[in-house]
């Protein structure tokens, strides 16, 4: 008797059209016509420099960047800490002249760099990469939004632990396997407009109550997250 093969059930019409994948920005740029060109960078070597001419746009591929802005009196504040997937430099797109920020390798990193007329090409024929690109700088500034509400009323020990776990991408789906760079406490003070002192002495409560582990590697632990949430 033959055997009869099983086909897969049919989907119904109410449960509406399957999924699409998501869209693979990184292969789509890979393959796209836009000018571009991959460039490496070590720890600490600037992928831009405040006052370089702003002609490209940048999208992180391995690795972590550090966005920050110096001022006339040689202050120095981190507005952003990029994951891979992030872009930055946009501002070429919108008739910036020179870069109004700088971006430097917080571990070994690679970057695809993007010709400013190239990617302004981009967005307006391909769809999907416009779709992708508008939602990553949406949420984006919403969480510039979310840092301006936290430095003007949490304290300082409240604005160390979200950036903690911002940092280690706590609740996004790839939280488990992503490494957090190995960032200085000097530069957590600049994140949250504190002095070092302060945040080595939060640090340090951290981990005496279990909310972090640092030896060489920090690891933020979702207990921390008490400390955001207590009033």
């Amino acid at each position: 008797m033959a055997e009869c093969k099983r086909m897969p059930p049919k989907r119904s019409h109410r449960e509406g059209p399957a999924p699409e994948p998501p869209f693979d920005v990184e292969g789509y740029l890979e393959s796209a016509g836009a000018a571009r060109r991959i460039a490496s960078f070590r720890s600490g070597a600037k992928v831009f420099a405040q006052g370089d001419p702003s002609d490209s746009v940048v999208y992180l591929q391995r690795g972590a960047v550090k966005i920050s802005v110096l001022s006339k009196i040689g202050k120095e504040a981190v507005i952003a800490i990029l994951a891979p997937g992030g872009f930055f430099g946009e501002g070429a797109l919108a008739g910036q002249r020179v870069r109004i920020a700088t971006a430097t390798a917080l571990m070994a990193s690679t970057v695809l760099i993007m010709e400013r007329d190239g990617m302004a090409r981009l967005l307006r024929e391909e769809h999907a990469f416009a779709d992708r690109f508008i939602r990553f700088m949406l949420t984006r500034n919403l969480r510039i939004e979310a840092d301006l509400v936290d430095q003007l009323f949490n304290s300082s020990e409240k604005r160390l632990a979200r950036t903690l776990l911002l940092l280690a991408r706590y609740g996004e789906p790839d939280q488990a396997d992503y490494v957090i760079p190995m960032i200085s406490q000097e530069t957590l003070a600049e994140m949250i407009g504190a002095t070092r002192t302060r945040v080595n002495f939060f640090m340090n409560k951290f981990r005496d109550l279990g909310f972090i582990e640092y030896n060489g590697r920090l690891k933020v632990n979702s207990s921390l997250l008490t400390v955001v949430l207590h009033d």
